[in-house]
């Protein structure tokens, strides 16, 4: 099993996403798995491919949050707990990121 460092911007969301979660942006339906994944990327831990695979996941099933209202800097509720979950996964870098891994990795 191979494992994969995650580039500096995936790092930046996921710290940006760890003080959001501090500040009680995250919403009530935030999980336990999104703040260790926070936590884990914020860090730069190497993570597995079947962490690649989850964040796959992720970023295909809440693509649809980045249109909602506080999504986007200078929206009004900015940032959204949608938005605080998007970047606790590695935000815009993290989905770039894993979709450029090949699953042979």
């Amino acid at each position: 099993m191979s494992t994969h460092e995650p580039p500096k911007g995936v790092q930046q969301a996921a710290q940006r996403a760890q003080t959001w979660i501090d500040e009680g942006k995250a919403g009530d339906s935030f999980t336990d798995v999104g703040r260790q994944r926070a936590a884990q990327l914020a860090k730069g831990e190497k993570v597995s491919d079947d962490v690649v695979k989850r964040m796959r996941a992720y970023f295909s099933r809440h693509h649809k949050d980045t249109d909602a209202k506080g999504f986007s800097s200078g929206d009004e509720g900015y940032p959204s707990a949608g938005r605080v979950a998007w970047d606790a996964w590695g935000g815009d870098a993290g989905r770039r990121w894993v979709e450029s891994l090949d699953d042979e990795d």
